[in-house]
């Protein structure tokens, strides 16, 4: 069976609109969990739950259209794990996803802001600065990268919605950061000054871990499964989710 991509347009829509609607989750069950609690284990615990599942809605909806990255590293390990068997995203196509991601994660930041009575764009005064923040975004990052490419590669496309929720909740938990683990979500929660906000100067850092991260994972793809197969020997449902 040949699968012809969805047009790009589309695929850049469904990109848009689910990194805005994943983000407006983020960013609204933080603000809602800190209203309704001043326990910091239950806020966190509602955050984590609330962006976990959204994860697993959106990607199982909108994979069949975009891929549902939702995160321009992943965007950016399909065009590179891809890149030689044809199943990838191209250099164009990766633009258009990163931008599209951006602008839907800074829209869901103002959506989730307007939503709570809040400016829709505001700047975020809290710090999260340390080498024990960096090293945890390069572990969530990569881990992520591995996990989803890991599947892929190995023929079980289909468990990647519920494994990548899963591996959120688990890696917000389980690391420091509180796994951002995505530069576009990371970039637009510079703009809501509450529970989920990150003050601008700490963005570059959690960039450049996040990237090198992405990098590690990749690195261990073919280590660990192998290179890709050829173009005829990919499935159905992986080429489903990588597509450009």
């Amino acid at each position: 069976m040949t699968l012809i991509a969805p047009p790009l347009p589309r695929r850049l829509a469904a990109e848009a609109v689910g990194t805005a609607a994943l983000t407006a989750v983020v960013v609204g069950s933080g603000i809602r969990a800190s209203a309704l609690s001043h326990d910091a284990g239950v806020q966190f615990l509602a955050n984590v739950t609330a962006s976990a599942l959204a994860l697993v809605v959106l990607i199982s909806v909108l994979g069949p259209v975009s891929g549902g990255h939702f995160n321009p590293l992943v965007s950016a390990a399909a065009w590179w794990t891809g890149r030689h068997t044809g199943t990838g995203l191209t250099l164009r196509e990766l633009g258009g996803y990163t931008g599209a991601q951006l602008a839907g994660a800074i829209t869901g930041t103002g959506l989730a802001n307007v939503m709570f009575e809040r400016p829709f764009l505001e700047v975020s005064g809290r710090a999260r600065d340390g080498a024990h923040l960096w090293l945890a975004e390069v572990v969530a990052t990569g881990l992520l990268i591995l996990l989803v490419f890991g599947l892929v590669r190995g023929g079980r496309a289909g468990f990647v919605p519920a494994a990548v929720g899963l591996w959120i909740a688990a890696a917000c938990w389980a690391t420091s950061s509180g796994a951002f683990a995505n530069p576009a979500v990371t970039v637009a929660r510079m703009f809501t000054d509450s529970y989920t906000g990150i003050a601008a100067g700490s963005v570059p850092p959690f960039l450049l871990a996040q990237l090198a991260g992405a990098v590690a994972g990749a690195a261990l793809l073919p280590v660990l499964f192998g290179r890709p197969a050829r173009p005829a020997a990919v499935p159905d449902d992986a080429r489903e989710l990588i597509a450009g």
